[in-house]
């Protein structure tokens, strides 16, 4: 239903797939099925994640696995209820998203220019389109050729469940993508190489650029920048690409689209950011920011 109904995404197919045969693990030693589990087995399932010491996180994506399986067979007539319903999520504090300053950003990229030959010209292509984009890592890899509009100004973006989006490409990214272009037919073998319908082709079993090689040269360039790699993710690359853009002054319906969020509420938290921001901002410059009063 997941790939056929919804079109999720590989990778969201096996997360759910890899949840529900832990709960099912967990059934069987209960000597019960589990499309029969009910909400106790439900909150005890919880209850033993809860106890190992999981995330609040991880553990609201297990039982938000679990209310998708239990909804498929109530909707399939396997079952009459919905044993999910009686079992709350855990609590969950939402952690800021963490993000790259402007200055980080621009290191990275001039680290990427200074790369030499035509894996210089691929790892800067990656970062300019990345930070002007704000592209997932799984839909910078895996563009298509295709996905670059003629005049270049345009990426047309399959994202999750499928859906298509178009999202504005500026100058340095297109001028970057442009010189790799000039050099990409040395990632392919012959003309017919079915790789060649590929942006970013390899000799990865995918057949391009995977997301560890790509996490991999954006360590080496945070290295080559001075900045921790450990601070440097290509999710980070997305928060810092919304980050800026509201602290420039777009506005977060525009910024939802090019995210690519099905909900505005997914694009809110960037909001939290620039209250951060205004609250060290009004401690480091207000005149009595740190004056005591009586």
């Amino acid at each position: 239903m997941l790939a056929a109904e919804r079109g999720a995404a590989r990778n969201t197919i096996e997360s759910y797939g890899r949840d529900l045969d832990d709960f099912a693990g967990f059934c069987a030693r209960r000597k019960i099925a589990a499309d029969q589990a009910g909400a106790d087995e439900i909150a005890a399932y919880m209850k033993r994640l809860s106890g190992a010491g999981m995330a609040a996180s991880t553990q609201a994506r297990r039982l938000s696995a679990l209310r998708q399986f239990f909804r498929f067979l109530q909707a399939e007539r396997i079952r009459d209820d919905d044993p999910t319903q009686a079992v709350a999520a855990p609590r969950q504090v939402r952690a800021l998203p963490k993000y790259l300053s402007e200055d980080e950003v621009e290191r990275l990229l001039a680290a990427a220019r200074e790369r030499p030959g035509a894996d210089g010209l691929r790892a800067t292509a990656l970062m300019e389109i990345l930070y002007a984009t704000g592209l997932r890592v799984s839909e910078l890899v895996g563009l298509p050729l295709s996905a670059v509009s003629r005049d270049g100004r345009v990426l047309i973006v399959r994202g999750k469940g499928g859906k298509e989006r178009m999202v504005p490409i500026g100058g340095p990214a297109r001028d970057a993508l442009a010189d790799y272009l000039a050099v990409r037919s040395g990632y392919l073998g012959t003309d017919k190489d079915p790789r060649s319908a590929l942006l970013f082709p390899s000799r990865a079993r995918q057949g391009h650029l995977t997301r560890a090689r790509f996490g991999q040269i954006l360590k080496e360039l945070a290295v080559a920048a001075g900045i921790p790699p450990r601070r440097v993710s290509p999710h980070v690359l997305r928060h810092s690409f919304a980050s800026h853009l509201l602290a420039h002054g777009a506005d977060l319906r525009s910024l939802q689209q090019m995210l690519g969020h099905a909900d505005i509420s997914t694009t809110q938290v960037y909001t939290h950011v620039l209250e951060e921001r205004l609250k060290t901002l009004v401690d480091q410059a207000h005149p009595l920011a740190k004056v005591p009063l009586d």
